[in-house]
């Protein structure tokens, strides 16, 4: 079948083939400013390839580095931060903006500001959400964003924060052109920030059509890592066989997310290569607790106990994942060695049941991802076999899906009763675990997808963050795993490890442990 497809190569794709290097994406990005999105999906298409942060993490270390910023200092009661930045950075020049003047402090107050203040003139543009931020409470933490002068800026906290420089790490903390914005609110199109994207990272955005493509320049002002691809082409082909196929026949260069059925078949090939590396993800299941009954503990922990986590994971993960015992993986420095995993007991599931009132022939929903990602590359799969443990217990589960983006917009309404998602860390600290899938905030920005607000766990993983002792840290967190335990307002199944798929010519490439992935020094040499 998969050489079958590999006969589909058309004229466009050989073209494209000859003039620069080739990812196949599974979908379509959702915006091109990170800010506004946290699928993968936009991630990867435009955070490492579009833009820069004010820093960045080594990905061998995870510890926080220079990137627009080339120093910081941090005032003793840890509320004051002031970075000095990097000079002679160019943004991008397209055909539709032509920079009058490098980077400066004015973006970087720009592009924060646009996040955290809602008078800001483009707060409420493309929708007014920043799910990232929100789901941290940032707003409030970030009381002041200062320009010294032309090149050294000042935040100020509102309480400390041992996360902070992590955070401005992350994917979503771009940094945009304040010129470019002024210039498109002049001219009435404040939208096109989103849309037809300028930063000052190793590629500037040419054109998009959905469902068939997105097409980078090389920048040739880029003051990092020059590159020797003059194009980056985004393939956008959702069949995970039809992107193997595209990477055998060498239509594609890299591949996202191979299944795992395929795995062994890149591997056997002299001519690809798969590359494999633990990952800071989290697959779990989520229960609305906004929802009765799933807002009975006595419920969620039942369901918990009627599924073989082990089952799962052996049928959807094939020995690429372990099984999780809470949020964090094992190589968080945070991970809590003594916490147990919940126990396959579908005699005591049924008990809990009868104790909340639930008789047999309750009917539920399971909504499934319709794209794979690597802490969950088979959600339906695994909702089906879900379905018939939770049949041994008297309930009747009904899978749900859609396409991804109807996915995503309904699950954010909250009209799911549980679905099978994840979480890929942002950066090495465990508050990027915590607070985004369980804070009360995350609830309003749809990270907090089992809609769970408990006012004890949100006081500790903020007592957390105002110590800088990773033991004292340790010891917080522990207690908060006390209350998740307890609670269950997801059902944490796995830590997948991640893969990445390509040819043999392409040098460069690593998988970047920390989110989307970075195509700045990968060449592709000749065949």
């Amino acid at each position: 079948m998969v050489f079958a497809l590999g006969a589909c190569q058309d004229n466009r794709t050989r073209e494209l083939a000859e003039q620069g290097l080739i990812y196949c994406s599974e979908g379509n990005p959702l915006s091109f400013n990170p800010q506004l999105d946290i699928s993968g999906t936009t991630v990867d298409a435009t955070s490492h390839q579009v833009y820069n942060r004010l820093l960045d993490f080594d990905s061998e270390t995870g510890k926080v580095v220079p990137n627009l910023a080339t120093s910081w200092l941090v005032s003793e009661d840890g509320l004051t931060y002031t970075f000095q930045l990097r000079k002679d950075v160019a943004f991008h020049s397209t055909a539709f903006f032509k920079p009058s003047r490098p980077f400066n402090a004015d973006d970087v107050l720009f592009s924060i500001n646009r996040w955290r203040l809602k008078d800001h003139p483009f707060h409420h543009v493309s929708g007014g959400s920043y799910p990232y931020f929100d789901s941290l409470g940032l707003n409030k933490v970030v009381v002041e964003v200062n320009k010294i002068n032309g090149y050294r800026v000042e935040i100020k906290l509102s309480r400390p924060d041992s996360s902070f420089l992590a955070t401005l790490a992350t994917d979503f903390s771009v940094i945009l052109s304040q010129e470019y914005a002024e210039q498109l609110l002049a001219a009435g199109t404040p939208e096109l920030l989103d849309t037809q994207p300028v930063g000052t990272g190793p590629f500037q955005f040419v054109s998009f059509r959905e469902d068939n493509h997105v097409r980078y320049h090389r920048n040739p002002d880029y003051w990092g890592e020059q590159q020797t691809q003059q194009q980056l082409i985004y393939d956008i082909t959702p069949s995970s066989s039809m992107r193997l196929a595209k990477l055998i026949t060498g239509e594609c260069d890299v591949i996202a997310f191979p299944a795992q059925t395929e795995l062994r078949i890149v591997e056997e090939r002299g001519d690809l290569i798969l590359d494999e590396k633990p990952g800071l993800n989290i697959g779990f299941w989520a229960f609305n607790t906004a929802k009765p009954p799933f807002n009975d503990a006595r419920v969620r922990k039942a369901l918990t106990m009627a599924v073989d986590k082990r089952t799962l994971i052996d049928a959807v993960y094939f020995d690429s994942a372990i099984a999780a015992k809470g949020l964090l993986p094992p190589t968080s420095w945070a991970f809590d060695d003594t916490r147990k995993e919940t126990h396959y007991n579908p005699v005591m599931a049924r008990q809990l049941l009868d104790e909340a009132g639930i008789g047999t022939g309750f009917t539920m929903d399971i909504w499934a991802m319709p794209v794979e990602r690597a802490y969950n590359p088979n959600a339906t799969k695994m909702a089906e076999i879900m379905q018939n443990y939770l049949q041994q217990v008297g309930v009747k589960a009904r899978i749900v899906s859609y396409e991804w983006g109807t996915f995503r917009r309904l699950l954010a309404q909250g009209q799911h009763d549980s679905v099978l998602i994840g979480w890929t860390a942002d950066s090495g600290d465990p508050d990027n675990f915590y607070r985004p899938l369980l804070s009360c905030s995350a609830i309003a920005s749809g990270t907090n997808r089992a809609n769970w607000c408990s006012e004890e766990y949100d006081d500790l993983i903020d007592q957390a963050l105002a110590h800088t002792d990773e033991n004292m840290r340790l010891t917080i967190y522990r207690q908060a795993n006390d209350i998740l335990e307890e609670q269950m307002p997801l059902f944490p199944i796995a830590h997948a490890y991640r893969f990445q798929a390509y040819r043999k010519e392409i040098k460069g490439l690593t998988i970047n442990p920390f989110g989307g992935i970075q195509f700045a020094g990968v060449v592709k040499e000749s065949r």
